[in-house]
């Protein structure tokens, strides 16, 4: 699953699973707005990157996660899309994008 551009909510839901007992690395990074984190987020995201802030945090992120599968989630999955392309557009080969996004998300949900 980690070896593929995009992943389902399903998916997701088994890594995070995977990720608790130690059989996989990775980063989930919500790529939302401030506004939109603070109604919800899947429970296991490691950090909050705004898209709006996208060219302030977005090359220290490429050059320090350079080796890691970085999985990119939103709100539909779109804005996520996006900056995955651009990180692999960028030489980082594990960017993942995170197909739906949180409203495709079934797993759960924290800050609510």
């Amino acid at each position: 699953m980690l070896n593929k551009n995009e992943i389902s909510s399903n998916e997701l839901i088994e890594l995070l699973e995977k990720r608790k007992n130690g059989e996989v690395d990775f980063v989930l990074i919500d790529v939302r707005e401030d506004m939109e984190y603070n109604m919800g987020y899947i429970d296991g995201v490691d950090m909050l990157k705004h898209t709006s802030s996208f060219n302030e945090w977005a090359r220290d992120l490429l050059e320090n996660l350079q080796n890691e599968k970085v999985i990119f989630t939103c709100r539909s999955g779109n804005r996520s899309r996006q900056v995955a392309q651009i990180f692999k557009a960028n030489g980082h080969n594990g960017a993942i994008n995170h197909r739906g996004g949180i409203i495709s998300y079934g797993g759960k949900i924290a800050g609510q």
